[in-house]
C-alpha cells in the first residue's frame, strides 16, 4: 500500500548514556546506546564503561580527573557509537519507511555487515591498533600475544590464516585448550588467555561484528554446555613472602649493579603499596614531594586503572631514592630509577621494549637472589605486591582498608575502599610494614 502525503516518518532519537542501572564486576557502569522511537526505547551495549569516580552526574560528563589520553579515546568511541546508530536512524527516516527502535538497531548491524565480514584475527589486530593509538601499550601487548597464539592454533587446526567468528565455538575453545596444555602452560596462564579471548568476543558482539548466538562461553551456571573459564584453578596465583623473609632479603649485599636494581625495585614496591613494575619504572622526581613538616610523599597514577595514589614514603623507601638521586636526577622530569632515560627512551615503543627487557632481567636476578636469603618462593616483582598485602593482614590491618589487597579480584573495588579513608589513616596502615 502506498503512503499518503499526510504521513512523514519521524527520525528515531539516538544517544549514548551512562547506564547507572547496571553495575559491572569491577564497580564501573556501562555506556549504552539508547534508541528512542515513538516513546519506545531499545538499549544496545557498547562494551565501554567507566568507574563512577570519574563521572560527573550533575554535568552528565566524564570528569577532567580521568587520564587525558583515555578520556579522549573514550569520547571518540562514544561518538562513533552514536554516529553509527544515528546514521541508521537517518537512513530509515529519509526512506520514509515505518520503523521502530528495533528496526534502527537491525539496520545499523546490517549496514556494518554489508561493508565487510570481519574475522577473528583481523578484528584482534584492529583492537591492538586501537590500544596502541590510545597509548594503552599493556593492553596492546596482551591482545597481540593472544593473536599470535591463536594464529598458530588456527593454522594447525584449520589450515587457514584466519577464521570467521562463527567458527569460534565450544569445540574450538576445547581444542585450543588442549593445544595450550600440551605446551606446559599453567592454569593461571590458561585462564588469562581465555579471559582475553572472551574480551575480544564481547567487544565484537557489542559492535555487531559477531552474533550473540555464536558466543561459546558460559555466562551462568545453567549454560553447562558452554566453555567455562571458571574451571581453571587460579588459587595458587597469590604468592607472598613473610615480613621476616623480606628482612632477610633486605639484608643481602648485592654483588652487581643489576642485583642492586633488582633488590631496590622489589623493596620499593613492597614499601610503596605494591606498586607494579610498569608504574614504578616510569616514576619521575616530580612525583616525589616534601611537605612543610619534611615528610616525603609519592604521587602517581596507575596506568592500568587510572587510579590515583598518594602515599607517605617510609624510611626504607626514602633511603632507596636517596641512593638513586645522584645517579638519575637532572631535572624534575628525570626518572627515579636507572631503568628509563628521558634522552634515550622517547617513543612509546622504545619505552615498552626497555621495560620488557629490564623486567626480565630484574625477575631473573630476583630468582637468583632468593635462595641467598633463605627464600624458597619463586621471587618476582609480582610477589612484592602480594607480600605487601599479606604483611598488612598479618599485622591486623582491617580487611576493608586493603580490600583483600592489591591485585586481588578487583583493583577498582580496592580503590573505592581506599577513597573512603583519609590520608592519615592510610599512612598509619603503611607503618605496619616497619
Amino acid at each position: 500500500m502506498s503512503k499518503t502525503t499526510a504521513h512523514k516518518e519521524g527520525t528515531a532519537t539516538v544517544k549514548v548514556i551512562y547506564f547507572l542501572s547496571k553495575t559491572l564486576a569491577d564497580g564501573s557502569h556501562p555506556f549504552m546506546v539508547r534508541i528512542t522511537k515513538e516513546r519506545k526505547r531499545r538499549y544496545v551495549a557498547t562494551g565501554l564503561s567507566l568507574h563512577p569516580n570519574y563521572w560527573n552526574e550533575e554535568k552528565q560528563e566524564i570528569r577532567r580527573s580521568y587520564p587525558e589520553q583515555q578520556r579522549k579515546k573514550l569520547l571518540e568511541d562514544i561518538l562513533k557509537w552514536e554516529r553509527k546508530y544515528s546514521e541508521a536512524a537517518d537512513s530509515l527516516s529519509s526512506a520514509d519507511e515505518r520503523h521502530d527502535a528495533n528496526a534502527v538497531l537491525a539496520h545499523a548491524i546490517k549496514e556494518r555487515a554489508a561493508l565487510r565480514r570481519v574475522q577473528l584475527l583481523e578484528y584482534t589486530d584492529e583492537l591492538v591498533t586501537g590500544f596502541e593509538q590510545a597509548g594503552q601499550l599493556g593492553n596492546a601487548t596482551t591482545y597481540r600475544d593472544l593473536r599470535n597464539q591463536l594464529s598458530k592454533f588456527i593454522r594447525a587446526e584449520f589450515g587457514t590464516n584466519d577464521v570467521p567468528f562463527e567458527r569460534v565455538t565450544v569445540p574450538f575453545c576445547t581444542k585450543w585448550e588442549t593445544m595450550l596444555r600440551a605446551t606446559g602452560l599453567k592454569e593461571t596462564t590458561l585462564s588469562f588467555r581465555f579471559r582475553t579471548l572472551r574480551a575480544v568476543l564481547n567487544k565484537a558482539i557489542a559492535n555487531g561484528s559477531m552474533k550473540l548466538e555464536h558466543y561459546p562461553f558460559a555466562r551462568n551456571a545453567a549454560e553447562i554446555h558452554k566453555f567455562s573459564i571458571g574451571k581453571f584453578d587460579v588459587s595458587t596465583t597469590k604468592r607472598a613472602i613473610s615480613r621476616d623473609a623480606v628482612r632477610r632479603f633486605e639484608a643481602l649485599v648485592p654483588e652487581t649493579d643489576r642485583q642492586r636494581l633488582a633488590m631496590d625495585v622489589f623493596l620499593f614496591s613492597f614499601y610503596c603499596g605494591g606498586i607494579n613494575f610498569v608504574d614504578l619504572a616510569q616514576l619521575r622526581w616530580r612525583d616525589v614531594k616534601t611537605s612543610e613538616e619534611g615528610v616525603q610523599r609519592l604521587h602517581y597514577e596507575r596506568q592500568k586503572t587510572g587510579g590515583k595514589f598518594s602515599l607517605k614514603l617510609l624510611p626504607p623507601a626514602a633511603a632507596i631514592l636517596a641512593r638513586y638521586y645522584p645517579l638519575t636526577f637532572r631535572t624534575r622530569d628525570s626518572y627515579l630509577f636507572t631503568i628509563l632515560d628521558t634522552t634515550v627512551h622517547i617513543t612509546p615503543t622504545q619505552v615498552r621494549n626497555r621495560l620488557h627487557k629490564i623486567l626480565g632481567q630484574v625477575n631473573h636476578d630476583l630468582k637468583a637472589l632468593a635462595p641467598l636469603a633463605g627464600i624458597d618462593t619463586h621471587l618476582t616483582t609480582y610477589v612484592a605486591r602480594h607480600s605487601f598485602a599479606t604483611s598488612l593482614r598479618k599485622g591486623g590491618v582491617a580487611t576493608g582498608l586493603i580490600s583483600e589487597a592489591m591485585g586481588h579480584k578487583s583493583e577498582a573495588v580496592t580503590m573505592v575502599y581506599l577513597d573512603s579513608f583519609d590520608s592519615d589513616t592510610l599512612d598509619s596502615v603503611f607503618d605496619h610494614l616497619l
